[in-house]
């Protein structure tokens, strides 16, 4: 181990809850994150900007015309869901609407399970039940 300075961590953090992403296909990413995935608009400054939300998460969409570096780009989104059962229920609701599964619904050795599935405009979406965040939720 180094021998870097041990500094503590602050409290409060409990989970990542904002999410921001380029969008060329603006309208497309609404429809799908609002009728789909149950977000609802929170605020839309603009035609070129929205922000949803689902449950204390904050995630903006912001119009591009342009291609984005491909050197900053987004591996995946993870929408935490409180049991496995769940996980089969939101699987059969995106296979329902059509949308394109890229991982089945696997449990893992943690005791986690999920699937992966691709937005509207390519976006790897990840729909994971993971037991260290649902105790988290139920102890709150």
């Amino acid at each position: 181990m180094s021998e870097q300075m041990q500094t503590s961590i602050p409290a409060g953090m409990i989970g990542i809850r904002h999410v921001a992403l380029f969008i060329k296909d603006l309208e497309a990413a609404i429809d799908f994150y609002t009728r789909i995935v149950g977000m609802h608009i929170e605020w839309q400054p603009d035609p070129d900007n929205v922000y949803l939300s689902n449950h204390g998460d904050v995630f903006a969409l912001h119009r591009v015309n342009y291609q984005a570096d491909p050197l900053q780009r987004l591996d995946h989104i993870g929408f935490a869901l409180t049991d496995e059962k769940a996980v089969d229920g939101w699987y059969a609701h995106m296979m329902e609407n059509g949308v394109r599964i890229t991982e089945a619904p696997k449990t893992h050795r943690d005791g986690s399970r999920g699937f992966y599935c691709l937005d509207s405009v390519g976006h790897l979406l990840e729909f994971i039940y993971h037991p260290p965040i649902a105790r988290h939720l139920e102890a709150s």
